[in-house]
């Protein structure tokens, strides 16, 4: 709030009056517009997509179809006109690990040297 302060008096000492009238007011915006910056974060993470989203999604596809996590991933993609090399970013770590575990019973993979405990 004193940066906000001290910034609004240096303008106003800089510039004319109308000028620093108008950065005043969108310096008072831009400080009361943190205030609903949850509000704007959440109307985003429902408009766009969100790795926890896009888990969720192919979470959804491979309950009710029966697929794999790798064929559940080009399925959303190839229904949602997504490009399968941009939906890297939205891959999260545990889907990550079911998508290896897919690949290495499809043999897309080498196996793991690490030890595994039978589940």
């Amino acid at each position: 709030m004193a940066n906000v302060l001290s910034m609004k008096n240096m303008i106003s000492q800089s510039t004319s009056s109308s000028s620093a009238n108008i950065l005043e007011n969108l310096l008072e915006i831009n400080w009361n517009s943190m205030e609903t910056n949850t509000e704007l974060e959440q109307a985003i993470e429902n408009k766009f997509l969100t790795p926890s989203n896009f888990a969720m999604e192919i979470e959804g596809i491979v309950a009710k179809e029966g697929m794999n996590y790798i064929d559940a991933i080009c399925y959303y993609c190839e229904t949602n006109n997504i490009e399968v090399d941009s939906v890297t970013k939205l891959i999260s770590k545990p889907l990550k690990e079911r998508l290896k575990y897919d690949a290495i019973n499809l043999n897309f993979m080498k196996k793991t040297s690490r030890a595994k405990l039978p589940l």
